[in-house]
């Protein structure tokens, strides 16, 4: 088994590592190791707390006797309407009033780990092949375990929805039942004769308010199974309910962490060096103590942070310090980004994914080959990294927006010396993320200030400083090289993917608290099965294989919106434009051909064009297409664009999507529209040069994102169905550049094969 790694095949690829101690480890797993987790403590209660004249039922659901009902959110709320969905599927099932739901946060507790995105990793994260099944199936089930035991909430890969409905519906039935019991209890009447509706318990012409049974129903014991409510007449599940984050956010009463105002709280502002290897060299301490408003400073090996009375005299106050930074290495730069790609392309890589035999499909036979490129992709939220921090006694508590509170905490806790339990995280909404939260230097750096100066302290980044340490999404390159049958369809395609290993980095960094550029040269060389997500799973393709080329960029990277979906969709959907265009074929027809196995895309597929009027791609048009399938979901779009005097002008993007079952078609909808115009800004920049280790871009209006007057006009339709909710945060992202690319070569003839959009070769 320990060949395995290094063993290069006909195609140049290698598989990836499986050891003999990990076959050894899942051997016995269900031994010593499954012997000391029945061990281990797993009761867990929730930890919720409750006002007067409120009672607490389960980790989800408190009820006030005045009848309001507190539903607890285990997300991070940054935009996506997870505040509104979750409570929407437990006012449903619970058959509440819609106008006497109130929302909190879920505190830290292993009762709200995401369980699937743990699963849905365990089975890309680790490559089954050469494992067998029990081995892979106990690596599955520890990795479950761990994540319960450390509270892993995650918020990510639009899974909210997808793993708490069951979960949330199950709360609320079993409130639902407690709520009768108590209300037949003064009736004296079988409660399971009883129903509830519009925040009432009825028993044929009787009624009482939930409030009125709250204290009595808190006390008794709910049924073994959840028993469900029947379908409702009237229901709130697939409503366009009004936002409830809406009117706080309209009004200004929504707290983000830069709206909490403490007692004697001051203001810090930080300086950061290059990426890579860097530490503070030197300041201009003479010149910086003499900074009007200047408070403290707080020197830290990695960074440099003023503090005054108000965010602006900070920030200016750098100025006057000057802070210099040195880094070890070879700085970071696009031209160094680039040869890395371009050389691990040419090595070997690890063959992640293998259908058929491609190597014997393609002997002797022509190839058709091309290249693609993607820059970086930088997060770019309207917030900026913010964090607040105050001292309490030999305790510390927090604010700031994180999608892994727990993960958050102990990286406080970690970087303070103090317990973890002596840290108390107050998650707070989220100015967009884009998946940024999942970095926690803000409330680390918060933290480390408000002890030193031993008061609260709100630290807020400047845009120069969000752009400039910003870790992006991976850049990356592409070979697609395949094969035709002589009808001039795919009978063999081999995908070589130059990327970094992002999600090694990612669990570096979140899990074990590892320095950006200790992760990033840790994780470089090694194999990434996330990385590559998404090439061309849903096209039939009889030989079929994707190798993952790990890039050594020097520059970390990190998760993103759609993730690698969000680049693989554009290298799958112009090449399979491109072998259309080579077999003289309609663009719509030979997709159509390869959906055989997906029925459900196929349908978006022909609905999409049917709205938009498809007129075959033929040169003219400006119209291009592209498809795809994520998280559970999948999409379908025409893109109409052409070059004007103003550069690439996007006229209409036209997607139509299935995401199974819709809790709020409303928030669908905006979702979708908020991923199509993410996407369109990939397509035509959201990047950066760099430069000795530093981005060149320092504001919003560097970094190439449209303006409003080039939005296009956008119509979303959904297909009506009853299947299982799918992700719908990112999968209006991933077709949106490979559409537009594609209408732009019906436009003018020419291929564009590089992200952001550019007539220039790779």
């Amino acid at each position: 088994m320990t060949g395995i790694r290094d063993k290069v095949g006909q195609s140049g690829t290698r598989l990836p590592h499986v050891s003999r101690r990990q076959i050894l480890i899942g051997a016995t797993a269900t031994g010593g190791l499954a012997l000391a987790w029945t061990f281990w403590p797993r009761a867990y209660a929730p930890n919720l707390t409750a006002a007067r004249g409120e009672h607490i039922f389960n980790a989800f659901l408190k009820i006030g006797e005045d009848g309001h009902i507190a539903m607890v959110v285990p997300q991070c709320e940054m935009g996506q309407g997870v505040t509104t969905l979750l409570p929407q599927i437990m006012a449903d099932e619970l058959g509440a009033d819609w106008r006497t739901i109130a929302v909190e946060t879920a505190p830290i507790n292993p009762l709200y780990t995401n369980t699937l995105v743990v699963d849905e990793d365990s089975a890309v994260f680790t490559p089954r092949r050469l494992v067998p099944d029990f081995v892979s199936d106990v690596r599955g089930w520890a990795r479950r375990e761990w994540a319960v035991r450390h509270a892993v909430m995650l918020t990510a890969n639009s899974s909210s929805v997808r793993m708490f409905e069951g979960p949330c519906r199950d709360a609320a039935a079993q409130v639902r039942a407690l709520l009768m019991m108590a209300a037949a209890r003064r009736w004296d009447a079988d409660w399971e004769q009883c129903d509830t509706e519009g925040g009432f318990v009825t028993l044929g012409q009787k009624k009482l308010r939930f409030g009125d049974v709250a204290a009595a129903a808190a006390l008794l014991e709910p049924p073994a199974e959840p028993v469900y409510r029947a379908a409702s007449a009237d229901p709130l599940y697939g409503k366009e309910l009004t936002r409830l984050d809406l009117p706080s956010k309209v009004d200004g009463s929504a707290n983000y962490a830069g709206d909490i105002r403490l007692p004697d709280m001051v203001f810090a502002a930080i300086r950061q060096g290059p990426l890579g290897a860097t530490r503070l060299k030197s300041i201009d301490r003479k010149a910086g103590m003499a900074s009007p408003g200047l408070l403290h400073i707080v020197e830290h090996e990695r960074w440099f942070a003023a503090v005054a009375r108000n965010w602006w005299a900070a920030n200016r106050a750098l100025d006057h310090f000057a802070p210099l930074f040195e880094t070890a290495g070879t700085p970071i730069s696009s031209g160094r980004i680039d040869k890395a790609l371009a050389a691990a392309l040419k090595a070997d890589g690890y063959r992640i994914v293998k259908k058929g035999d491609v190597a014997e499909a393609m002997e002797g036979r022509t190839k058709v080959a091309a290249h693609y490129a993607v820059a970086p992709a930088l997060h770019a939220p309207i917030e900026t990294r913010t964090a607040t921090a105050a001292p309490d006694g030999g305790r510390l508590r927090v604010w700031v927006a994180t999608q892994a509170p727990a993960q958050c905490r102990d990286a406080v806790a970690q970087a303070t010396g103090l317990a973890p339990s002596d840290v108390t995280l107050f998650p707070v909404m989220a100015g967009g993320s884009f998946d940024a939260c999942l970095d926690h230097s803000a409330a680390v750096q918060a933290a480390i200030i408000a002890l030193q100066i031993k008061r609260p302290v709100q630290l807020a980044w400047s845009r120069a400083e969000e752009i400039m340490r910003d870790i992006p999404r991976a850049p990356a390159r592409a070979r697609m090289i395949a094969t035709l049958d002589a009808a001039g369809g795919i009978d063999a395609l081999v995908a070589r993917i130059a990327v970094p290993p992002t999600n090694h980095e990612v669990r570096a960094r979140l899990f074990d608290n590892t320095p950006a550029d200790v992760a990033q040269r840790d994780a470089a060389g090694t194999p990434d099965a996330v990385a590559i997500e998404g090439l061309a799973r849903v096209y039939d393709i009889r030989h079929f294989a994707v190798d993952h080329c790990p890039a050594d960029i020097g520059l970390p990277t990190a998760r993103w919106r759609g993730n690698a979906d969000s680049y693989t969709a554009f290298f799958t959907e112009c090449f399979i434009d491109e072998m259309a265009a080579r077999a003289g074929s309609d663009a719509l027809s030979y997709r159509m051909a390869m959906l055989g196995k997906s029925p459900l895309l196929a349908h978006c597929l022909l609905t999409a064009t049917s709205l938009a009027g498809w007129e075959g791609g033929i040169s003219g048009t400006a119209q291009g297409l592209a498809c795809h399938s994520m998280r559970g979901s999948h999409i379908a779009l025409v893109a109409t664009a052409r070059p004007s005097e103003r550069g690439l002008q996007v006229e209409q993007l036209v997607a139509v999507v299935d995401a199974g079952r819709l809790v709020n078609p409303a928030i669908a909808r905006q979702q979708v529209e908020g991923g199509l115009i993410f996407g369109l800004a990939a397509a035509v920049g959201a990047t950066t040069d760099y430069e000795g280790g530093i981005a060149t871009a320092r504001k919003l209006g560097q970094l190439g994102l449209p303006h409003l007057a080039q939005i296009p006009e956008l119509l979303i339709e959904f297909i009506d169905s009853d299947r299982e909710p799918g992700g719908i945060g990112e999968i209006g992202v991933p077709a949106v550049a490979p559409a537009i690319a594609n209408a732009m070569f019906a436009a003018t003839g020419h291929r564009i094969r590089r992200l952001p959009l550019s007539a220039q070769p790779i």
